[in-house]
């Protein structure tokens, strides 16, 4: 297996022996993520703002009748308990789940029982509740919340390297970090990046920029852009993932910025940030890193 890895990424980039050493952090960097996600917590806040339907006719005079009325947006705020998990019918797909704390600052739980709430729905052995946890997030009024992004680093772990044809386009900057860009674009195999969007499955062509740092090829960010149909309509869908190491170990999603286009008008934005990252063990107290546990001489 290693020597037709070693293969592939000597024929991938033959005059940049560099890629061969960026190719297999992101790999590492992408087999540890798949390792811990499934004990990743942390507070996720969504701000999205999203078209709003024209209202019903209103006459208007002078300059403003010339064209058409300006664009209308609506914006919410949702702050959310935030984890990964799968559904037993399909255990080798990782989705994001989550559990509402408050919603345009009105509260609807606590962030202990949102965070109890969900990891009993991820450790719970019936689909239904995971699946029910994504339709009640659905239930806050958002349009076209397009999930299942924080985890696209797993685009690239070592299996999946040979599906894809990587080139260096050049550098940029993230924060303190300089970065080498690389292009990908998918040329094997039958997957595609699943996005779960009003309970609809989205399967979107896989290709973007790889964004990794300069010195040592930790992966940074993951922009990803493709069009679809709808109905009539072609949307063009926009995603930049940043990830950052958290303390304890592990590549955890930073920001999210996802965006929804028709021609030149934004039809949604959806941006996500990440905080206050912990993981929990699986026993049956549920206690979490950094928590006490329950004193044992407590009756």
């Amino acid at each position: 297996m290693w020597a037709g890895f070693l293969l592939l990424l000597a024929a991938s980039a033959p005059d940049d022996a560099g890629l061969q050493r960026i190719l297999a952090r992101v790999s590492e960097e992408a087999d540890v993520f798949r390792a811990s996600a499934l004990k990743i917590l942390a507070q996720e806040k969504l701000v999205q703002r999203s078209l709003q339907r024209p209202r019903r006719f209103r006459p208007r005079l002078g300059a403003a009748a010339l064209g058409p009325p300006p664009p209308r947006y609506r914006s919410r705020a949702i702050i959310s308990e935030y984890g990964f998990g799968s559904f037993r019918e399909a255990p080798g797909a990782l989705h994001e789940f989550r559990q509402v704390i408050s919603v345009d600052g009105r509260q609807v739980a606590s962030r202990e029982k949102a965070r109890r709430t969900l990891v009993a729905g991820l450790q719970s052995q019936d689909d239904r509740l995971r699946k029910r946890m994504l339709e009640d997030f659905e239930k806050h009024g958002l349009v076209g919340a397009a999930t299942d992004f924080g985890q696209v680093l797993l685009l690239f772990t070592r299996p999946r390297l040979e599906e894809y044809a990587f080139s260096r386009v050049g550098g940029g900057q993230i924060g303190a970090d300089r970065a080498a860009i690389l292009s990908f674009r998918q040329t094997s195999g039958s997957g595609s990046l699943l996005i779960f969007e009003s309970r609809r499955a989205i399967h979107q062509p896989l290709e973007g920029q790889l964004w990794v740092r300069e010195e040592d090829g930790m992966p940074l960010r993951v922009v990803l852009s493709s069009t679809r149909q709808d109905g009539e309509r072609t949307i063009r869908d926009e995603a930049r993932v940043d990830y950052v190491m958290t303390p304890l170990g592990y590549l955890a999603p930073a920001t999210i910025v996802h965006r929804a286009m028709v021609g030149g008008d934004l039809l949604v934005e959806n941006q996500f940030e990440y905080s206050a990252f912990h993981m929990f063990t699986t026993d049956t107290d549920i206690r979490f890193r950094g928590e006490a546990g329950p004193d044992p001489n407590k009756k």
